[in-house]
């Protein structure tokens, strides 16, 4: 049972699968950091010195100072933080997208390199194998 299981983790796709993933991760990290760190700073200042990061409709309780000081008061919907989360969505979405639209031209490339045998050569081969076969038989 540890032999198949050694086996099935270490063929070529559960590695490449897991290499996907980590880069994945710290490529989903990156991203947040620059539209939390570099873009949203820039479209608040664009937008009038607003902080995103502290935008929120509050529910319930008291009218509070800050995000964190709303939700300990009550039910709170957090918009400016889904707003970043969404501009996050949008970046990795388009990246990958760029990314499977090179990957399947290369494929295509690919593909059109190695070209299907004229039928002549189909023709001739065929013929060839009858021949063989019928040497084979005498």
């Amino acid at each position: 049972m540890l032999k198949e299981f050694k086996e099935f983790a270490l063929k070529g796709n559960m590695v490449d699968l897991a290499i996907g993933v980590i880069i994945g991760g710290a490529f989903g990290r990156l991203v947040e950091s620059i539209v939390a760190d570099l873009m949203m700073p820039i479209i608040g200042l664009m937008t009038g010195g607003i902080d995103f990061s502290n935008l929120y409709l509050q529910l319930s309780g008291a009218p509070a100072p800050t995000l964190a000081a709303a939700r300990e008061a009550g039910a709170t919907i957090a918009y400016g933080n889904f707003i970043t989360l969404l501009i996050n969505f949008l970046i990795i979405a388009w990246v990958l997208f760029m990314v499977v639209k090179a990957m399947n031209r290369f494929k295509k490339k690919e593909a059109a390199a190695d070209p299907a045998p004229a039928k002549e050569t189909l023709l001739l081969t065929e013929i060839r194998d009858l021949l063989a076969k019928d040497r084979s038989k005498s």
